[in-house]
């Protein structure tokens, strides 16, 4: 087994009441002036619409559409219901209040790593194919865009608009940049600005948080509990988080949000956690759970940072057939051999943004 990432990666615990809404976190304060990215290159192949003709009712009338529309629909329908950075700020979110701690300065990064991570499942970003990158750390090694077709999330088709109209950069820096952490006036633009509103506001589009009105001492603020309606989405999270970090053999039971057949649902499950861990809010999902087993849980998770925070996944890992979730790398070598060897350049990005993950409070 690998040994717990020893990268200063530190728990805070019980973060207090003192909280502030999404939307005055250090998203949107800058004070530089933003400089637009490159606009993209107009393919008119690609913008031509293929139409098609089919013939429907009884009176034989054509209905046109485009073809790509329906290839497009498959292919989302092949995606999970959350994305990652959803699934990530669900578990910060208070159920009722409806706003992240205050005293939390890792998610916003955290946020943008999940960002990269959730392109590299989808197939738009990989490793550059190049023999010597492996001279380099995994987060200095640069990624390129492979598919630039939008997935229908806003983030996420910002984040590789800027990615496919830019300098190839690695995956640390394409992360500071998207988060802001940058001295260089000329890429200031490059940061991704109110990710947490954004998201909790897609959220909302989604059923799953609703919108209210709260008053923070002089004024008024937006914030986003959980919906009456809701679909169970966050419990769902929850009972994954548990299942993973505390049953020796980990089984993800299909359900709305991850149902059958999504890619790498094993491999996805360990990029959430690993990512809440870094986050500072996968204790929320560990409340009911008593304290030894809370601490064994942390310190599961933080072997998993370990492992999967280096590429191939797992290397000299070993896992104990008696220990906690002892089938989870043979389950997800499994999805990785599945994947096809076209995937393991996108699954590198995984690796390298994991391993960006452990060393985060030396970051910020």
């Amino acid at each position: 087994m690998a040994t717990a990432s020893a990268s200063g990666l530190t728990r805070r615990r019980g973060a207090g009441a003192a909280a502030t809404a999404n939307g005055s976190d250090d998203d949107n304060t800058v004070t530089s002036p933003r400089v637009s990215s490159p606009t993209p290159t107009r393919n008119d192949a690609l913008m031509t619409p293929e139409t098609v003709y089919e013939s429907s009712g009884p009176n034989g009338h054509k209905i046109a559409y485009d073809a790509r529309d329906l290839h497009e629909t498959a292919l989302r329908a092949r995606q999970p219901k959350l994305t990652l950075m959803e699934e990530v700020l669900l578990l910060g979110l208070k159920d009722k209040q409806g706003y992240l701690s205050f005293w939390n300065d890792n998610i916003s990064y955290a946020l943008r790593g999940c960002i990269v991570i959730e392109l590299a499942f989808r197939g738009r970003i990989s490793m550059q194919r190049d023999s010597s990158r492996r001279r380099f750390p995994l987060a200095d090694r640069v990624i390129e865009v492979i598919d630039e077709t939008p997935t229908g999330e806003v983030l996420l088709d910002e984040a590789l608009k800027l990615m496919k109209t830019s300098e190839k950069m690695s995956v640390s820096s394409w992360i500071d940049l998207m988060s802001g952490e940058t001295w260089n006036l000329m890429k200031i633009g490059y940061q991704l600005k109110q990710v947490r509103e954004r998201l909790a506001k897609g959220l909302v589009d989604k059923g799953i948080l609703r919108t209210e009105k709260r008053n923070f001492l002089l004024f008024d603020m937006a914030t986003h509990p959980i919906a009456p309606d809701g679909g169970g989405a966050k419990e769902e999270l929850r009972r994954r988080v548990r299942a993973t970090l505390t049953q020796r053999t980990v089984i993800l039971p299909p359900s709305p949000f991850l149902p059958e057949g999504i890619p790498f649902r094993y491999l996805r499950t360990v990029a959430m956690l690993c990512a809440a861990y870094a986050a500072n809010v996968l204790e929320n999902a560990l409340g009911t759970l008593g304290h030894e087993a809370r601490e064994r849980a942390f310190a599961q998770v933080d072997e998993l940072l370990g492992e999967y925070a280096q590429w191939p996944f797992g290397k000299g890992a070993g896992r104990g057939e008696g220990g906690v979730g002892a089938n989870l790398e043979a389950v997800i070598r499994e999805e990785v051999n599945a994947a096809g060897e076209g995937k393991e350049l996108q699954l590198e990005v995984v690796a390298a943004c994991l391993s960006v993950f452990t060393r985060l409070d030396s970051l910020l």
